[in-house]
């Protein structure tokens, strides 16, 4: 019987990986990954050759389980996102929970989270955080009337760059602009930036901004 391994790769910066991922990824036959062009450029990047990249995304996730669950009954596999922690707001749980259920070992190999990255840096409480995932397309003040209960966690979600300032002005209809905020952007990347203040200010800063880029965390703490 095989052995999954659950990788976790650069969220930016290609130096951010552990020796004993590199070694993993090296041992394995076969890695999943979320998207094979994205896992291309760090194998490459490592001189880390001849793998056999399956292809393992929403929305065919449920599908490609069970391939995997049959591979790993002999090879071992390498569990890969496209950055970070898999399984984190990305593909992952429900072959790990495949795995676990069928009795085959899982290890997990830990290395870079945006969240935790964006925690430490944002300058907010870290001793009680609630992560939310991606925030909602839609009911979005009625999504931060309900966290309301949550005014002792630093409150952690994932926004897409075009979405961010919407989101801020639904959540300063909520909570006002006395909120302490922190925009996490481009982390480990060449443009990184912390955007931190109360909602107000941050929301002023950000609207002068021509364009947005990149990938956002975005954390709060309730007054």
């Amino acid at each position: 019987m095989g052995k999954l391994y659950v990788v976790a790769t650069p969220i930016g910066n290609l130096k951010d990986i552990t020796l004993r991922a590199l070694e993993v990824l090296q041992s394995v036959n076969f890695i999943a990954c979320e998207d094979t062009r994205r896992t291309l450029i760090l194998l490459n990047h490592y001189k880390i050759q001849d793998k056999k990249l399956i292809s393992y995304y929403e929305p065919k996730e449920s599908v490609q389980v069970p391939k995997v669950l049959k591979l790993l009954e002999k090879e071992d596999v390498a569990l890969v996102s496209d950055a970070g922690t898999p399984a984190i707001s990305d593909p992952g749980y429900k072959l790990i929970r495949g795995c676990i259920e069928k009795g085959i070992p899982v290890e997990v190999v830990p290395g870079p989270s945006s969240v935790l990255t964006a925690l430490v840096g944002s300058g907010l409480p870290t001793d009680r955080f609630t992560f939310l995932g991606f925030l909602p397309r839609k009911g979005l003040e009625k999504f931060f009337e309900e966290l309301k209960t949550y005014r002792e966690d630093t409150l952690i979600a994932f926004e897409a760059n075009n979405r961010l300032l919407k989101s801020l002005q639904a959540m300063e209809k909520v909570y006002g602009g006395d909120v302490l905020l922190c925009v996490a952007r481009e982390l480990t990347k060449l443009h990184e930036e912390y955007v931190r203040g109360k909602l107000s200010e941050v929301l002023q800063e950000l609207q002068q901004k021509e364009e947005i880029k990149g990938e956002v965390v975005l954390l709060w703490r309730i007054p």
